[in-house]
């Protein structure tokens, strides 16, 4: 039996809003809108869909599915996402283009100067969700 990782769901309280969010941070596309569902995946799972036999099964590119909740945040996430600009990216630049979309900055007890501090920055969409943006990568 194959398995592999299909998406991840995410709670939220306006869900074309949230999706949207994300989509533009990501460059990401909507590929299904309802009143209770939107579904968000990378332009890579839009090409794969076109000719699924050109993927293997375990490779195909996962999406995200944002659901109606009637509740808010309320405590830090149990998990997070972490994201990460491109090497040639400026990290300062891509923190505040998150921030100038609708993202805050988040104290979640990271050290943020001196010789410990933390090489990423937390953030949280719109809805409160936590996300960290670490330092640019290959």
């Amino acid at each position: 039996m194959a398995i592999r990782w299909y998406s991840v769901v995410i709670d939220s309280q306006d869900v074309a809003a949230q999706a949207r969010w994300w989509a533009q941070v990501l460059s990401w596309e909507i590929v299904y809108e309802s009143d209770d569902e939107v579904v968000i995946v990378p332009p890579i799972a839009v090409q794969q869909e076109q000719d699924p036999s050109s993927t293997p099964f375990a490779d195909r590119a996962q999406g995200w599915v944002f659901v109606p909740v009637p509740e808010g945040k309320t405590v830090k996430n149990r998990i997070h996402l972490d994201l990460a600009p491109d090497r040639d990216s400026d990290h300062a630049a891509e923190v505040q283009r998150l921030v100038d979309l609708g993202a805050r900055h988040v104290d979640v007890g990271q050290i943020e100067s001196g010789p410990d501090a933390v090489t990423w920055t937390v953030l949280a969409d719109p809805e409160g969700n936590e996300f960290c943006l670490l330092s640019p990568r290959d």
